[in-house]
């Protein structure tokens, strides 16, 4: 991968560390989602884990492919797919314009912000190339493994170890404070989870 795309290989070091299975996280990582998640076909995603490429493709066919893949993808609440008018009307344009999108892949930013806030999609769902969605999408699971791998890690970035280590200078409504700082942190990490 390119310089441009160091941060997913970070990540995807960082991950192989903690999962235990350096260019096999397709094997441990749910592709479907991070599919579903990225707008990046399976596949892709698969390839981009193993540490390979993504083909190249230019911002209005990123576009395109991530239009096209939430029509197959996203469903209405009775489970059918949304129709070019539904879509359009969602964007706040015409059925003819969302189809001269498909052609050209270039909407306004309004209208693909529109469609992204109406699905729940991360900012740049549109815009982003391969490997910086799946970085992106990445993010949670590394957060999550980390904090598995290190339960305590959270307590020493908060500044609570620090003020652990102050205890024998602290009265007793000092400590009772610290210790519920300390219970509301891990009731917050214990709901990240």
């Amino acid at each position: 991968m390119s310089d441009a795309h160091a941060p997913l290989t970070g990540v995807l070091e960082r991950l192989g560390e903690l999962t235990g299975c350096p260019g096999r996280l397709s094997e441990v990582l749910d592709v479907a989602d991070l599919s579903y998640r990225t707008g990046i076909p399976a596949g892709v995603v698969a390839e981009l884990l193993a540490g390979k490429a993504a083909p190249e493709a230019g911002l209005a066919e990123r576009v395109r492919q991530r239009l096209d893949f939430i029509r197959e993808n996203r469903r209405r609440p009775d489970g059918k797919r949304y129709s070019l008018g539904e879509l359009a009307a969602i964007a706040g344009t015409s059925r003819q314009w969302l189809s001269e999108w498909r052609k050209s892949g270039l909407p306004s930013l309004e209208h693909t912000d529109r469609l992204r806030r109406f699905f729940g999609l991360p900012a740049g769902f549109f815009t982003a190339d391969e490997p910086e969605a799946l970085q992106e999408a990445l993010q949670p699971v590394l957060q999550s493994l980390e904090a598995r791998a290190d339960p305590l890690s959270r307590l020493r970035e908060s500044g609570l170890v620090r003020l652990a280590a102050r205890a024998p200078q602290m009265n007793a409504r000092q400590l009772a404070t610290l210790a519920d700082l300390a219970e509301m942190l891990i009731t917050a990490e214990g709901a990240v989870n």
